[in-house]
């Protein structure tokens, strides 16, 4: 089994991208209502801050601070992964090996995580997480994006509703 290396720093803030296997499913957003209830339930039992977060069809970004003293961000994510799972119908085609394990074909087994370093990543992470929306095609405006943090960092000030809409003016006549 390969050995990954991670930056474990206790308290600090990641940022992660979590996909599903099928990266054309909706799956993320058709079941929104469980995915933030396991994420509720994982935060009772495993505090941590939710900075920002979003979700699409089929990946999500999100942005955490961990309580001092605590780096294990992993088990948080084999706690949520696990918990939206078993809630689903087991129906999802399955590799042979997660078949021989008793595992489902849910999830990509691996997410990527990022440990921020100062205030100007932790902006440029928490910027890129809000416009994913937008780069992937999904909306045309950040603020039309319903399963975002964005529209709580709209209500303490962070950002305006219009950010990141350009002036017509300031486009070409392709829209670019």
């Amino acid at each position: 089994m390969s050995n990954y290396r991670r930056a474990r720093v206790p308290g600090a803030t990641y940022f992660f991208t979590v996909n599903l296997r099928d990266r054309r499913s909706d799956l993320l957003v058709r079941e929104v209502d469980l995915l933030r209830a396991t994420v509720r339930a994982t935060k009772a039992r495993h505090p941590f801050h939710i900075d920002a977060w979003v979700v699409l069809p089929e990946h999500m970004h999100c942005m955490w601070t961990l309580p001092p003293g605590d780096s294990d961000f992993a088990l948080r994510w084999k706690v949520i992964k696990f918990a939206f799972s078993r809630r689903l119908p087991d129906d999802e085609t399955r590799t042979a090996t997660q078949a021989a394990r008793g595992e489902r074909g849910i999830w990509q087994r691996r997410y990527w995580e990022h440990l921020i370093r100062d205030d100007l990543d932790y902006q440029r992470h928490f910027d890129y997480l809000h416009y994913n929306p937008v780069k992937h095609g999904h909306v045309a405006r950040v603020v039309d994006w319903p399963y975002s943090s964005f529209h709580r960092a709209v209500a303490t000030g962070i950002y305006r509703t219009d950010w990141c809409i350009e002036p017509a003016h300031e486009r070409d006549a392709y829209g670019e």
